[in-house]
């Protein structure tokens, strides 16, 4: 069995999405600002059916948790502001959608969609389907909030960017004193830097 892996952009003040998320501006205001650093990348273009792109340690990195996944997570509210990924998903691999509201999966180009009600049934259904390989816990913050405070996660993978978003989303809200990280990996480039952390035993 796979390790259990949040993965996710943050800014340097803290947030995930800039004020007013929604599928209308999905990462709120300012909140696209977050990403730029991976959308020129080979390794980000090339699932999103797009052509060339940078090489170098960001591209490696990403290649790497895209290799190691077997399987991934997401928040309803981050399946519905990013509109279900249009009609062809990068993804390729099953996803599990935390939700309330039974509905029947969604298959697009590879990818299904399996909605799921409660974060230990997504994660049992997840890791059966990913086999030996790592689930990714994909957001948004509720969702990887909810796997911190339950101690599910193996580890946290946060790509920090030199951004003030000043508002949002904040990643680690409602997060106690009793989650325990040791830093396990820091790699550093002039537009993010990447922070691995192992969650210690509680």
């Amino acid at each position: 069995m796979g390790s259990v892996v949040a993965e996710i952009t943050v800014s340097l003040d803290g947030f995930v999405a800039g004020p007013n998320d929604s599928p209308e501006l999905g990462l709120g205001e300012g909140g696209e600002q977050l990403h730029e650093w991976v959308f020129g990348l080979k390794s980000w273009r090339e699932p999103h059916g797009l052509e060339g792109g940078e090489e170098g340690r960001d591209a490696d990195l990403v290649q790497n948790a895209i290799d190691r996944t077997g399987a991934i997570i997401v928040g309803r509210r981050m399946f519905d502001n990013a509109r279900g990924w249009g009609d062809e998903p990068p993804f390729r691999k099953p996803v599990f959608v935390l939700t309330h509201e039974p509905r029947e999966p969604v298959e697009k180009s590879g990818t299904t969609f399996t909605f799921v009600n409660g974060i230990e049934s997504a994660l049992e259904q997840a890791q059966s389907a990913a086999g030996d390989r790592d689930i990714g816990i994909g957001g948004g913050a509720q969702t990887i909030q909810q796997y911190l405070a339950a101690g599910h996660l193996d580890e946290l993978l946060l790509h920090v960017v030199p951004l003030l978003l000043g508002g949002g989303v904040r990643l680690f809200d409602g997060v106690g004193g009793d989650v325990k990280l040791e830093q396990a990996e820091v790699i550093a480039s002039p537009a993010v830097t990447h922070l691995r952390f192992r969650i210690a035993p509680g």
